[in-house]
Order: C-alpha cells, then sequence, then structure tokens
C-alpha cells in the first residue's frame, strides 16, 4: 500500500505540474501551484522530513501563492496582463524547457553523489554537542549556520525591493489597502478566532524545534499568517513602515544572530557558540528570527506604501 500511495503521489504532482504550466488561464495556473505546493509537502511528509513539509505548506505553498495571487489582481487591474496567445504559449515553451533542464541538471548531480552516509556522524555528534534533539535545527545553527544567517537577510533585501517600488509621496506610508468587513462576518469571526492560536502554534513551533519538527522560519510563516488574518478581516491595520517597533521587529532577527556571531569569534571561531549554553542560545536566535520572519512576511504580502502616515 505504501509503494501504491507513493506512485498516486508522483502521478499527482506531476499532473497538477503540468496543469500549472499548460492551464488555460492565468489564475488556474496560480491555483494549481498552491495545489502543487500542497502536494511536495505531502511527499516531504511521506519521507519522514518533517521540518521540510512545514516550510514547504506554509512558505512554499501559502505564502507564494498569496503573493502570486496579489500580483495576479494587481497586473489584472491594470490590464497589463499578455492577452496574445501566440506570447503566452511561446512562454509556458520555454518555462517547460527550464523545468527539464533544472529536473536533469538535478538528477545528474544526484546521481554524482558519492556513495556511503555522507555527513550523519558529523551531524550526530555536533547535535549532541548542540544539546539538541532535532538534527535539522543542527544543521540550520549548526554546520550552516552562515547560510541561515544569509537567508534572514536576503528576506529584508526582499522587502527593501518591494518597498523601493512606493509611488513618489508616500514614502514612510501604510502598506496594502485598509480592509473591513462586517463585524458579524465570517471573515472578522476567523480573525478574532484564529490569530490567538496561531500565535501559540508559533511560540510552541519555536520551543519544539530544538527537540522536535518546528523552527523559526516554519513559526514566523504562521505568525505572519495570523497576522495577515487579522489584517483581513480589518480588526487590525498594518503600521507605518517607519514605525520604530516595526523596523526593531525587523531587524531583530537577524542582529542578534550576527551578534551572537561576533561574540563567538572570541569561542573559536565566527558563529561559534559559547559551551554549556549552546541551546539557550539558539531558542534566542530562533525566537528573534520567528519575529523577524513574520514581520517581513507579512509586510511582503502587504507590498509597498500605497497610503499616507495616519490614513487609517
Amino acid at each position: 500500500m505504501s509503494l501504491v500511495f507513493d506512485i498516486a503521489l508522483c502521478a499527482l504532482i506531476l499532473g497538477v505540474a503540468a496543469m500549472a504550466l499548460l492551464g488555460r488561464g492565468l489564475f488556474a495556473s496560480l491555483a494549481f501551484f498552491i495545489v502543487y505546493g500542497l502536494l511536495i509537502a505531502l511527499a516531504w511528509l511521506s519521507l519522514n522530513a518533517i521540518d521540510v513539509a512545514l516550510a514547504e505548506a506554509a512558505i512554499g505553498a501559502g505564502v507564494t501563492g498569496v503573493l502570486l495571487i496579489g500580483a495576479w489582481q494587481a497586473l489584472n487591474a491594470q490590464s497589463a496582463l499578455d492577452p496574445d496567445p501566440v506570447a503566452h504559449w511561446i512562454t509556458r515553451v520555454f518555462a517547460g524547457l527550464g523545468c527539464l533542464a533544472i529536473g536533469g541538471l538535478l538528477a545528474l548531480a544526484i546521481l554524482a553523489m558519492p556513495g556511503g552516509t555522507g555527513l550523519t556522524t558529523e551531524v550526530i555528534d555536533t547535535q549532541g554537542q548542540l544539546d539538541l534533539g532535532n538534527s535539522v535545527t543542527a544543521v540550520l545553527l549548526g554546520f550552516r549556520a552562515y547560510d541561515t544567517l544569509l537567508e534572514s537577510i536576503v528576506l529584508l533585501a526582499a522587502l527593501v525591493a518591494v518597498w523601493s517600488l512606493t509611488p513618489q509621496g508616500l514614502w514612510g506610508g501604510i502598506p496594502g489597502p485598509r480592509h473591513r468587513t462586517r463585524p458579524d462576518g465570517v471573515m472578522a469571526s476567523f480573525g478574532r478566532l484564529l490569530p490567538p492560536a496561531g500565535l501559540i502554534a508559533g511560540v510552541y513551533l519555536v520551543w519544539a524545534g530544538s527537540d522536535a519538527p518546528g523552527g523559526a522560519f516554519q513559526a514566523g510563516t504562521v505568525l505572519a499568517a495570523a497576522w495577515i488574518l487579522a489584517v483581513l478581516a480589518g480588526l487590525q491595520d498594518e503600521p507605518e513602515v517607519t514605525s520604530p517597533l516595526l523596523r526593531a521587529a525587523l531587524l531583530i532577527g537577524p542582529a542578534l544572530f550576527l551578534l551572537v556571531g561576533a561574540v563567538g569569534a572570541g569561542f573559536g571561531g565566527f558563529l561559534a557558540y559559547p559551551e554549556g549554553f549552546e541551546k539557550p542560545v539558539i531558542l534566542a536566535i530562533e525566537y528573534a528570527l520567528a519575529l523577524s520572519i513574520a514581520a517581513t512576511l507579512a509586510l511582503l504580502v502587504a507590498g509597498p506604501p500605497r497610503r499616507p502616515g495616519g490614513a487609517r
């Protein structure tokens, strides 16, 4: 039954990927892309890679899907979508060829990998030294902490790029439109009920991430989703991009990471952790990163400032 499930799942993934590429309309392709992300998360789950599955479902399907739909709405409102069917199909052909090329390169890379256990022994040893039960967290904050730091900075750079699209006269304003819903409507009810649960889930995911599936990126996505839901329900508004508290939330994760890295230079090298305090320091970094990731993702979804400061 496991083999049958895996074969059926692979067939669904390939079918949905083809529909995302060959769908009749752009919106249909976006919908299939979101379904594709959820199926990929299920595939990772079947491989017992729970951390990767959580990240794929939250970021690959959820946040990325929302960003793409927002871009589609903006282009559609400006009538910027290309109606030329010939150009449309040429784009799809080149996209398909690009996907095949990347897939082929990945297959060659996997086939060229040497046999053996790889870095399993080193990961287990580092995991014990860091007092972490989750090997994924040990890799992200141990082996490749430098990469993880750069990833958090790349998110900030992406937000700066989005803010650079701010229209003249709205610098320092409020991102996104002001959402209003009926106080007794479904969206308003969800906006009151789900964000508290999302807050608890986000805090738990960071705490559990040291010994079980979870971590800063997964928690940050859940927290961002809770904030976005509250905004869509009209219960809260986006803050002004010049808000000191907002800037602090955006910077606290990378800043603390850099500070720990600089202090770690005195304990054996950049991003080395003080002996006996590895787990508390890593948890502090994870919580700070979760806050920064949540603020960054929520603001990426909101887009550039569209209203002047003080417009509520």
